[in-house]
């Protein structure tokens, strides 16, 4: 079956009509981690899985927590329940989820390490992830799109060398100036895997991309440069091939005044802005770029509430009125948020935008 124009999809899908010109008022908005532990279903789900890999890699129960969200809020956009993880641990990397803890990895320090990843092994994971794509794209609303996702190279090798995140990627950085003879195969075979794995997405009903760099404002320019902008170039390269139509959003979070210069060099459609980016910040990066901006509520301004939310949320829908722009977050929702906040933000963004 052919795949529908984006203009064909935009006419059912708000979240997408930015991608095609337009600015849709009120914007079309979703929240990144919508799905999560904020919410009392998704405990009830994760419950059932076990571990959080196990959760991810069960296409019924990942399609379920990726719908709650859309049932309790009717959010323009879901976005799959998965993990940036899934990759290293496709690759044959060990990968373990530590409750209170976080992600543990066995840490990638030399040519020993890099060696013992296998390309060749990732169908069996990715296959099941594009499982959950294909069960979301029939259980969603028709008019709700749905967002394909992966790590960027750079953060996703983060957490494969550091063997854990980091306040500052320390190990990455040294593992990158010491010897990039290992780092950048590294880098390189995140980008051969992760196209593949977003094409899986795309192929089994993705309507859109967004390729997360959540560590990016760690690296000095020049080496943003290298370790950033160039591999997500290549990404959007190979995937503008396979799919000319295909809105890619990137997320090099922390990297505010780079983040133009991103744009350009990459070629993404669109840009996540994270909270630190002033709102007149945003507004210059889509009069320059003139691609689509999404973000940059403070996640925290979530779990608070009340009269200081609803204010800042209409000054920067002021700010946003009549440019290319998604409602978005400046990084992830947090577990400690009300519930009722976030039904709260969505009745002011309608009301309001």
């Amino acid at each position: 079956m052919p795949f529908e124009s984006l203009a064909q999809r935009a006419d059912r899908r708000r979240f997408l009509k930015p991608f095609t010109g337009e600015a849709p008022w009120p914007p079309p908005m979703w929240l990144m981690r919508q799905a999560g532990r904020y919410l009392p279903e998704y405990r009830q789900t994760r419950a059932k899985a076990g571990g959080f890999l196990d959760l991810c890699y069960s296409p019924a129960l990942a399609a379920e927590v990726t719908l709650q969200p859309i049932r309790r809020y009717g959010f323009d956009a879901s976005i799959l329940f998965s993990d940036i993880l899934v990759v290293p641990d496709a690759l044959g990397q060990e990968v373990r989820f530590v409750e209170g803890e976080g992600p543990r990895l066995d840490p990638i320090e030399d040519i020993v390490g890099l060696s013992r990843l296998n390309a060749n092994r990732t169908g069996e994971k990715f296959s099941i992830v594009a499982e959950t794509v294909t069960r979301l794209r029939q259980d969603l609303p028709d008019e709700t799109a749905l967002i394909g996702f992966c790590g960027a190279p750079w953060t996703v090798a983060t957490y494969m060398v550091g063997g854990r995140g980091s306040p500052d990627q320390a190990a990455a950085r040294l593992l990158a100036y010491r010897e990039p003879q290992i780092f950048k195969p590294l880098i390189d075979l995140l980008v051969d895997v992760s196209v593949e794995y977003l094409t899986l997405q795309v192929e089994a009903g993705a309507d859109a991309l967004q390729i997360f760099d959540s560590w990016a404002g760690s690296l000095p320019e020049d080496q943003f440069a290298r370790w950033v902008t160039a591999p997500t170039r290549v990404m959007v390269e190979r995937l503008r091939k396979r799919y000319p139509e295909i809105p890619i959003l990137g997320f090099p979070r922390g990297a505010d005044q780079l983040s133009a210069a991103f744009v350009e060099e990459t070629g993404v459609d669109g840009v996540s802005c994270n909270t630190a980016m002033p709102v007149m910040g945003m507004v210059e990066l889509a009069e320059k770029t003139d691609r689509v901006v999404q973000g940059n509520l403070d996640p925290l301004l979530l779990v608070a509430g009340g009269q200081q939310m609803d204010e800042r949320v209409v000054e920067i829908l002021d700010a946003m009125k009549g440019r290319k722009y998604i409602f978005n977050l400046g990084h992830g929702i947090l577990q400690t948020t009300p519930p009722e906040n976030v039904a709260r933000l969505v009745e002011v963004v309608r009301r309001d935008g």
